[in-house]
């Protein structure tokens, strides 16, 4: 199969968009999370949006929805566990990790009829990429540029160094929380793509990629866009093919990528060292 013969599909040409716009998404706010050193918090809210998926079949909600609902709380939870009631921040993370697992688990064996296909949601399927999905990560996506252009400095100085943030009237808390959220908004408009299990993935390994040639903020958020994208790209086209979860390949085509940039990288050092 032809990767352009797929493009006569309107669910490859959805999923096509809604690679390009989780990418930048993923882009952006992965950066934020892997200069912060956040993944374990990216984890933890994906994981803990189980809990919303299996409230939204219970109560016959939009899984997505109320995936986001629950996400937000959790996301708002860590911070607020970890600044504010001298709870560790890991173990806040471990706590909403486990209990959103828990509630989903719950929910999803206490809704009436046939057990619920979790599969999608679990590993990703570009079947359920939708025209709404794409809408979201539009909106998501042109959101964060505008706040990362605008504020971006601010939102650095917040993430360093909070102290000298404050003296120069930053509100550190305020820019702490809305992080939080665009975190667990990102997280749950991209589940249908790469699915729960593999979605951190998506938030760390195209940055770590790009950290091989730049240390540079804004370069970094740059060339992850461009690498996330090409991970899609080459992810989804071997999904089409061998008819498995989309979120497989596109995580396992972004660890190569990873490998392939490190090795390179090496080879680089190791000509100029023997010249």
């Amino acid at each position: 199969m032809q990767f352009f013969d797929l493009l006569s599909y309107d669910f490859f040409r959805n999923a096509l968009l809604g690679s390009l716009f989780a990418s930048i998404a993923c882009g952006i706010i992965g950066t934020y999370i892997v200069v912060r050193r956040l993944v374990f918090i990216s984890g933890g809210i994906t994981h803990a949006s189980l809990g919303g998926i299996g409230m939204g079949f219970y109560f016959g909600l939009n899984p997505i929805f109320s995936a986001l609902i629950f996400s937000v709380l959790s996301a708002f939870g860590i911070e607020w566990l970890s600044s504010r009631q001298d709870v560790r921040e890991d173990s806040a993370i471990a706590t909403l990790w486990s209990l959103g697992m828990a509630i989903g688990i719950i929910f999803i064996y206490m809704t009436p009829g046939f057990a619920p296909n979790l599969s999608d949601y679990l590993f990703g399927n570009i079947l359920t990429v939708t025209n709404s999905d794409i809408l979201w990560l539009v909106l998501l996506s042109v959101f964060l540029a505008v706040a990362f252009i605008i504020f971006g400095h601010d939102i650095l100085y917040a993430a360093f160094d909070s102290d000298f943030a404050r003296t120069r009237n930053v509100p550190v808390a305020l820019i702490k929380y809305a992080m939080m959220f665009f975190i667990a908004c990102t997280i749950v408009l991209s589940i249908r793509l790469v699915g729960i299990v593999l979605l951190m993935s998506l938030l760390t390994v195209p940055q770590m990629t790009a950290n091989i040639f730049t240390a540079d903020f804004w370069k970094m958020m740059g060339l992850s866009i461009l690498i996330g994208f090409a991970g899609c790209l080459v992810g989804l086209f071997l999904s089409a093919v061998f008819d498995v979860p989309s979120g497989v390949f596109i995580i396992f085509t972004q660890i190569v990528f990873f490998l392939i940039a490190k090795s390179l990288i090496k080879l680089i050092r190791k000509k100029r060292l023997l010249c």
